[in-house]
């Protein structure tokens, strides 16, 4: 079995190895490359994969990690301040979230659509790579999650322990 066990800082990739989110938060895992090939990855605890990363092994293949489409709800808005409450709103809730100009990215959930849609935005659902925002201390979203019931009408996530 083919064993990714470091980063590599640039070269041509020989492969790619598409993982959603929930697997490029897995520091140690076996895979299925894109070409069919299983592979182990066993890097450090505690790194996540981004969209565009290389990973080796000892003996010289590259193999490029691509962010899979996932089922996510997706909000456009030209209003800064709407949009900021919303990521507040969210933020709340200990939800993921992929930011950029003017849109919102969340996992798909219909509790946080109504939610949103109570506040004026009208979110979508969309199949797209997700990316969500590393944090304040440089984890994922998920590095340091714990589900907090705040009501019975917050939709319940697992969070999945991030080293591994």
């Amino acid at each position: 079995m083919v064993e990714l066990n470091r980063r590599v800082a640039r070269g041509e990739a020989n492969v790619s190895l598409t993982l959603p989110l929930e697997r490029r938060i897995r520091s140690r895992q076996r895979v299925t490359l894109d070409n069919g090939i299983v592979a182990g990855v066993f890097l450090e605890r505690g790194q996540v994969l981004h969209d565009g990363d290389l990973l080796g092994d000892g003996n010289g293949l590259i193999v490029q990690v691509r962010a899979a489409a996932e089922s996510v709800s997706e909000v456009r808005c030209d209003d800064p301040l709407q949009l900021a409450r919303a990521c507040y709103h969210l933020g709340n809730r200990h939800v993921a979230l992929q930011i950029e100009a003017g849109v919102l990215r969340y996992q798909h959930d219909h509790v946080l659509d109504d939610m949103l849609r109570g506040l004026g935005l009208q979110p979508t659902f969309a199949q797209v790579p997700f990316e969500p925002e590393a944090g304040a201390y440089g984890g994922t979203a998920h590095a340091h999650a714990h589900h907090h019931a705040h009501d019975d009408h917050e939709p319940h996530h697992r969070h999945e322990d991030v080293a591994g």
